[in-house]
């Protein structure tokens, strides 16, 4: 029995001598490449758990020749399966990152999505904050709906992933739509940074405790349940202003079943709520009509009144609700912040619609700006003008396939001891002034 497990352990060990780092067999031009910090810590990890299993092999052996020769074929077997267990999770991190870097040997994708790192690492961006911003990497994948593996979370072998991993899904390459897929899935990240969701959700549950009205205590338990998608919205509408709403609104476009009726373990609000908070929301950080007039609009193509009555009333309780939601939640103050607001965090003054109409003109006369620009602002920027009808699909997606082969250009230049990509800080106002942008 010794002599069988010793072979079964050393083929283990012939097999993990042939896991190589990405690095070493990886294709990926130069720009398509992690930021060295997302490849640093990555290798770095996986390195670890390598060399850790590596040492319990040899241990297993050692003590097979040695006291385990004596020891019940039980025991040798008992060794060799939690030897075996380490190997597979070993694995399983491996294959936890594969996707994500060995897509970056296709031709245009690979680049694409090193020029997305660069927008999500803008999207993470939280000004006035010590917080540290882990390195994220993004990839693609088959579905309707983008994801996020945070970082410090769990992974097989019972680890934590040392970055953020963005799954974005291929239908979602095409026009700004992009932009709200990964920037809502960086506000995830932000609020597990922030210590957002159980605060709020605290808070959220306090005042359904305390509402003297059914209506109320219904609208408030439902926020709660669904605090940590809708917190991921607001960071999106506050990035990216209409084109975050716009994005959601493409997304959650579904048959109306499946737009007005609640499903009880979906941690997300149902689409026609969705969009109809994403709405409000966007109203409580840049109040202008345009977002009435988008609500309204997602209410003629899902009529309300088509829900049954039960989830009629419940609309009308959120409905109702829905200003009071906006205004705490832009009102929260988180520790991490320093006693800023949600709000103070996010770039409003630079995300207004006429401010991003104005940027448009403005790039169009002069496209060197817009190449020089956070890659937030710029999908806020395409997304209003689209929303304007002041460029056409065909034109957009043109111009962000090479905005985005542009940011990882800058990304692959830019001195590893720089981080990210230091974007200008400043733009031009609509009367032609200059004023501090901020990074996001």
């Amino acid at each position: 029995m010794a002599a069988l497990l010793e072979g079964e352990t050393r083929a283990l060990l012939t097999r993990l001598d042939r896991v190589k780092p990405f690095v070493l067999h990886e294709t990926m031009v130069p720009a398509a490449a992690p930021a060295p910090t997302a490849q640093a810590a990555i290798e770095s990890y996986l390195a670890r758990g390598r060399r850790d299993l590596r040492r319990h092999a040899r241990h297993y052996l050692a003590w097979l020749a040695g006291p385990g020769r004596a020891a019940p074929a039980e025991e040798m077997q008992r060794r060799y399966v939690a030897v075996r267990r380490r190997f597979n999770d070993v694995l399983a991190q491996l294959d936890v990152f594969h996707d994500a870097l060995t897509q970056r040997s296709e031709n245009t994708v690979g680049v694409w999505l090193a020029g997305l790192d660069a927008a999500a690492a803008d999207a993470l961006h939280i000004p006035g904050t010590p917080v540290a911003v882990p390195p994220v990497v993004c990839y693609l994948d088959r579905g309707p709906g983008a994801a996020i593996r945070r970082a410090n979370t769990r992974i097989p072998g019972n680890g934590r992933t040392p970055v953020a991993l963005v799954r974005i899904p291929r239908e979602r390459m095409v026009g700004h739509g992009i932009g709200a897929s990964l920037v809502h899935e960086a506000g995830h990240q932000v609020a597990a940074l922030l210590g957002l969701v159980q605060a709020l959700r605290v808070r959220l549950y306090d005042i359904e405790r305390r509402s003297r009205s059914a209506a109320d205590r219904a609208a408030f338990a439902a926020w709660g349940r669904w605090i940590s998608e809708i917190v991921a919205d607001l960071w999106c509408v506050g990035k990216l202003g209409l084109a975050g709403t716009l994005g959601l609104m493409a997304v959650v476009s579904l048959p109306r079943a499946f737009v007005l009726i609640p499903a009880p373990q979906d941690p997300h609000p149902f689409p026609y709520i969705r969009v109809r908070l994403s709405c409000a929301l966007g109203d409580a950080l840049y109040p202008h009509p345009q977002w009435a007039g988008l609500a309204a609009l997602w209410s003629s193509c899902y009529p309300p009144e088509r829900a049954p009555a039960p989830v009629r009333r419940l609309i009308g309780a959120l409905e109702a609700t829905m200003p009071r939601l906006a205004v705490l939640l832009r009102d929260h103050r988180p520790p991490a912040l320093g006693g800023a607001t949600l709000g103070q965090a996010l770039p409003l003054s630079s995300r207004t619609p006429e401010l991003l109409l104005a940027h448009h003109r403005e790039w169009t006369r002069h496209p060197a700006l817009m190449r020089g620009a956070p890659p937030t602002l710029v999908f806020a920027v395409l997304g209003q003008a689209r929303a304007a009808s002041r460029i056409s699909p065909e034109a957009e997606s043109r111009l962000l396939g090479s905005l985005i082969t542009g940011w990882a250009l800058s990304g692959t230049l830019t001195p590893p001891s720089r981080g990210v990509p230091s974007w200008p800080t400043s733009v031009t106002t609509p009367n032609g002034s200059r004023r501090a942008a901020g990074s996001g």
